[in-house]
């Protein structure tokens, strides 16, 4: 288990591991696979859960970036090597399910900016993990896809969604019946990203991002953040309390005092989160 407060690498085989740090308020969790791309094993998916559960309990982490290890890749999708022994039957499938819906929920609902730190590859299962952070900015070099098409894989119900409501139904089909790639520069104009900036300026790039909402009130990024994501469901399905909840809790809060002061008096407010 990950000691909270402290950088943390977790070694989970030979072929790859999860590295994760926090510094400045922001939590870093890194795919290090380099050899395959970053593709995922399932022991990478568990430990990234690990990771993020930890990122959610610390009041200090703030905002999260994720990425992966090397220049060549964010995450190439999952560790098709291990495919014959890991998802080859039904049963082998749901097990290995557990541990991907685990690190997905734990990064889709954590009440903290996400940023998906992208540079070269980002296919299939790394895709999905790109799509579950709130943005997502990579380099000019960088190549996206779902090549399920080409393996016979299903793409599961919520991906599909999320790309539905990044990139339209229309580019959504020609992505997964073409199962190719798409450039850095398409993505962008499908609006699959938020930013496309130079392989050498990515790191300043996402590290000032995420600064720039560090310094900002937490509580109040959580509001935006859980009405946002409720906002786009089916409006039988909205959590109307929810959100209602989150907005008053902003207003009941010693960082709107703060910011009220801190206005008045011409200063940068400090805010704590509560």
């Amino acid at each position: 288990m990950i000691k909270r407060g402290k950088p943390a690498e977790i070694t989970m085989s030979e072929e790859g591991k999860i590295l994760s740090a926090k510094k400045n308020g922001v939590g870093t969790l890194t795919f290090s696979n380099p050899e395959r791309l970053n593709a995922m094993s399932r022991e990478m998916t568990r430990a990234a859960a690990e990771v993020m559960e930890d990122f959610t309990q610390d009041p200090e982490v703030r905002v999260v970036i994720i990425t992966g290890a090397g220049k060549k890749a964010f995450i190439s999708g999952g560790d098709i090597s291990k495919f014959e022994k890991a998802r080859a039957t039904p049963e082998q499938l749901v097990e290995y399910n557990k541990d991907s819906t685990r690190f997905r929920v734990a990064l889709r609902g954590i009440g903290k900016p996400t940023i998906a730190m992208i540079r070269g590859w980002c296919l299939g299962g790394g895709l999905a993990v790109a799509l579950n952070c709130d943005m997502r900015i990579c380099t000019e070099d960088s190549q996206f896809g779902v090549p399920a098409a080409r393996l016979g894989i299903g793409y599961g119900a919520e991906s599909l969604g999320q790309l539905v409501e990044l990139c339209g139904p229309a580019v959504t089909k020609e992505l997964m019946f073409t199962a190719r790639r798409y450039t850095a520069a398409e993505a962008l104009r499908i609006g699959l990203v938020n930013q496309v900036v130079q392989a050498n300026m990515l790191e300043d790039f996402v590290h000032s991002y995420a600064a720039t909402m560090v310094d900002n009130a937490p509580l109040s990024i959580v509001a935006a953040k859980r009405i946002i994501d409720e906002y786009v469901k089916d409006e039988k399905e909205r959590d109307t309390a929810l959100m209602e909840k989150v907005v008053a809790d902003c207003f009941g809060s010693e960082d709107y005092i703060e910011g009220r002061r801190a206005f008045m008096e011409k200063r940068r407010p400090v805010f704590k989160g509560r």
